[in-house]
């Protein structure tokens, strides 16, 4: 491949195409493998100047991360890329003892022999932003601090009580930390500072982005205290817009993306494993305007009886798909109908949902021939898509709707999968009409 300036592992599946779509736009042809790929495949996307690696850390322990994020790390490090990013949700939820931050920045730091890891959090395209070391992110139109935020305070699985991201990172980690702040940032002082908190021994250097501006000095100092060898950053997809705004200054990236509308397609097939109000909404709003609604048990899905709750789902849609209409799966409608409690009795049911649903996505998709399909939820994402014989994913289209969810291409060994146009989304993600639009070619 040709010098990389990127390598990243996205800690989910949505969360991997939010850094591929910026890439792209960016003008940095960029290819996602779902699982680290053989010479061939890397030879097939050569001309790519950034490689990323689809993971599941987000919803894993950390004894998980011990192992599978030190092997993934190592193999980034052999390619040798300017920059590698560990990317995480730019809500920042994570706990001890699932989707570490902390632990994989201990992970990272040790694989990269780093004594300081950089962290960026904010990211204005995505209505987040980071002062003063305080996170605070968008709903609905309106700001919130993330532990007052709607949605995030109260995540199911990883609840986000603490604005301030180095307490938070504390509970997770014995590292060191230190804060370059915004006025800080934005004074003639700011490579001196950021090198001293490096000097005093913060082993984490959390750096503030509130707009554009101070996004684009963040990019400056990542892209300037980049070490031979390969340089481990850790942070949001405003990484990538940061680094972008110093690539653009410094004409190492000029070229201008190109993207050709998708058109019409006649009918798609979606699964959710979401009960993000958000995501309840563009369910709800999908079945009014030419979607089947199919509700798929969620404890019949992780039993001993899941293949028979695939096989009457599965029927249920084909019905429906011959019928010409589009059809949604969804587990639940919102977080009043979260059964995520019955769920977690039995160990690893929520990776067993999503590769249920990814089982029956995949059946309808080959034996209908379609042509494009979507996945709503971030964890159910990963391990979806993982049940879909995809090899990489490249971008098809950013949705300007739906920043951070791009509509993507599948590359495969299997013929009725390759090619296939796929639209992953986070709970949070997209308009009402989200799922309406992606059917009409319209974006998200």
């Amino acid at each position: 491949m040709q010098d990389l300036l990127l390598s990243y592992y996205g800690d989910d599946l949505t969360g991997s195409t939010d850094v591929m779509e910026a890439l792209e736009l960016g003008g940095v042809p960029t290819v996602l493998f779902m699982r680290q790929p053989d010479d061939a495949q890397l030879a097939r996307f050569a001309h790519c100047r950034a490689v990323g690696l689809a993971g599941t850390s987000r919803s894993e322990t950390s004894q998980w991360m011990d192992t599978h994020l030190k092997d993934a790390f190592a193999w980034l490090k052999t390619l040798e890329a300017e920059i590698c990013h560990y990317k995480v949700c730019s809500t920042f939820d994570s706990s001890p003892t699932i989707g570490s931050i902390g632990r994989a920045i201990e992970i990272g730091r040790s694989v990269f022999g780093q004594d300081s890891v950089p962290l960026v959090v904010g990211a204005p395209q995505l209505k987040r932003y980071t002062a003063f070391g305080h996170l605070f992110a968008a709903y609905r139109d309106q700001y919130h601090r993330i532990d007052r935020h709607p949605v995030m305070s109260r995540h199911p699985i990883t609840p986000m009580d603490e604005a301030d991201l180095l307490i938070h990172l504390s509970r997770q980690t014995g590292l060191a930390s230190g804060l370059l702040d915004l006025a800080t940032l934005q004074s003639a002082a700011r490579s001196e500072a950021f090198d001293r908190l490096v000097e005093n021994g913060a082993a984490i250097v959390l750096v503030d982005v509130d707009s554009r501006e101070t996004q684009a000095l963040a990019g400056k100092e990542l892209w300037r205290t980049r070490k031979p060898g390969g340089y481990f950053v850790v942070g949001s997809s405003g990484i990538e817009y940061a680094l972008l705004a110093a690539w653009a200054e410094t004409a190492i990236v000029h070229a201008e993306p190109s993207f050709s509308p998708p058109g019409v397609a006649d009918r798609i097939a979606v699964v959710s494993g979401s009960c993000s109000p958000t995501t309840e909404r563009q369910i709800r709003h999908a079945m009014t305007d030419g979607f089947d609604g199919i509700e798929v048990d969620p404890v019949e899905l992780v039993s001993e009886s899941f293949e028979q709750a695939i096989a009457r789902a599965t029927a249920i849609g084909r019905a429906s798909l011959q019928a010409g209409r589009s059809v949604i799966f969804y587990t639940a409608l919102g977080p009043t109908a979260d059964r995520g409690a019955e769920i977690d009795r039995q160990e690893g049911a929520r990776h067993k949902l999503g590769r249920g649903l990814g089982a029956l996505l995949r059946e309808l998709t080959i034996e209908q021939k379609l042509k494009r399909v979507a996945i709503a939820g971030g964890d159910t994402s990963s391990h979806a898509l993982g049940q879909m014989s995809v090899d990489a994913l490249t971008v098809r289209m950013p949705l300007p709707a739906s920043p951070g969810s791009p509509l993507c291409v599948a590359h495969s060994s299997i013929t009725t999968i390759d090619g296939l146009e796929v639209a992953l989304k986070g709970g949070q993600v997209g308009t009402d009409r989200y799922f309406s639009a992606i059917r009409d070619g319209l974006g998200g």
